[in-house]
C-alpha cells in the first residue's frame, strides 16, 4: 500500500504564536461549577475547559458585567 504523504523525513516546528494565543493558570472553582461545565461539555462534544474558555471570552470580548444577586 503507497502511502499518500511521508512525513517521516519533517522536522516538527513549533508553533511561534501558540504562548500568545493561550495563558496556562490556576483558578480555584467550586465543584459544583465544575460538575455544570462538564456535564455541558458532554452534551455538546467538547472539553469542559474548552467551554469554559468560550464562556469567559464571549464575556470578555462582550465586557459583560457581573450583577450579583443575593438568595
Amino acid at each position: 500500500m503507497k502511502k499518500e504523504y511521508d512525513f517521516s523525513g519533517m522536522k516538527a516546528v513549533k508553533n511561534p504564536y501558540a504562548a500568545a494565543l493561550k495563558k496556562q493558570i490556576t483558578i480555584r472553582l467550586n465543584s459544583s461549577t465544575i460538575d455544570y461545565f462538564k456535564n455541558m461539555a458532554k452534551d455538546v462534544g467538547i472539553p469542559y475547559q474548552t467551554l469554559i474558555d468560550s464562556y469567559l471570552t464571549d464575556c470578555a470580548l462582550c465586557k459583560r458585567k457581573l450583577t450579583m444577586r443575593w438568595k
